[in-house]
Formats: C-alpha cells, sequence, structure tokens
C-alpha cells in the first residue's frame, strides 16, 4: 500500500495498539477538558499561578518535545501524519496552558479535533498491521 511506507516506531500491531489507546485516553481527558469548561488562566497573566498550572505547563512541555522527535525520526507518511496530530494536540494544550484562554481559546478545540484525527489514523495503522491485510483478505485472523 502507497500511504503505508514504512514505520520505524509503530513497527507492529502491539505497539500501534499502545499508540492507539493512549490517545484515545487523550481524547477523553480533553472532552473532559472542554465540557467542564474551566478557564485556563495562563502563566502569563498579572495574577498569581498555581503550582498546578506549572506542572501542567511542564508536562505539556515535554510531552510535546518527546511526540515532536517521534514525528521528526518517523519514517512513513502514516506514522509521520499520526505523530504531527499528536504533536498539535499536546502543543495547542501547552500554549492554551501557558497564554491562557483569552489569548488561545482555540487551543481547547484544536486539540480535541487533533486527537480524533490521531484516533482515526491509529485505527488506520492497527488496520494495516492486522493480520488480514498482511497476509491478504482469505488469510485467517487470529488473536492479538
Amino acid at each position: 500500500m502507497v500511504i503505508m511506507g514504512g514505520f520505524s516506531i509503530l513497527t507492529n500491531r502491539k505497539r500501534a495498539i499502545v499508540a492507539l489507546v493512549h490517545s484515545v485516553v487523550f481524547l477523553l481527558l480533553a472532552v473532559r477538558q472542554m465540557v467542564a469548561a474551566n478557564p485556563a488562566p495562563g502563566i502569563w497573566v498579572a495574577s498569581t499561578v498555581s503550582r498546578g498550572t506549572w506542572i501542567l505547563c511542564g508536562i505539556f512541555a515535554s510531552v510535546s518535545a518527546i511526540l515532536l522527535w517521534l514525528f521528526v525520526i518517523s519514517r512513513g507518511w502514516t506514522e509521520k501524519i499520526y505523530f504531527g496530530f499528536c504533536t498539535i494536540s499536546a502543543t495547542s494544550g501547552l500554549l492554551r496552558t501557558a497564554a491562557g484562554d483569552q489569548a488561545f481559546h482555540a487551543g481547547l478545540y484544536i486539540r480535541v479535533v487533533m486527537l480524533v484525527s490521531a484516533v482515526v489514523v491509529g485505527l488506520l495503522i492497527v488496520r494495516l498491521h492486522s493480520p488480514a491485510h498482511l497476509c491478504g483478505a482469505d488469510a485467517p485472523v487470529r488473536g492479538l
């Protein structure tokens, strides 16, 4: 298949499923955050910033850097698109937490859209690693 192009990180079905589970969990967290509608105050405002906000910024910064590195070292287009969506999601979370909702309210929606997109691409990657796809449509499908 042309879009597969090889994998350097998500090289087997087990890794693809682990990545997909992470995407689904973070999507659920992002949707919960969107529904809860707790405005992010930001770290650049004149008010005092809670310790939790600083910790969240640190987590988002670390995750964004790791996902960016995974995007850089990934080989195939499908894998690059997947890590690109995840990187944009984490970086928009970082920018929203740092700048606050007044400056970057769209970050909340960008996170959800990027994670939904990552889940869709993750499902495709799992499908590309499925035994039926690798061996042909007539091959019997066995467990994970």
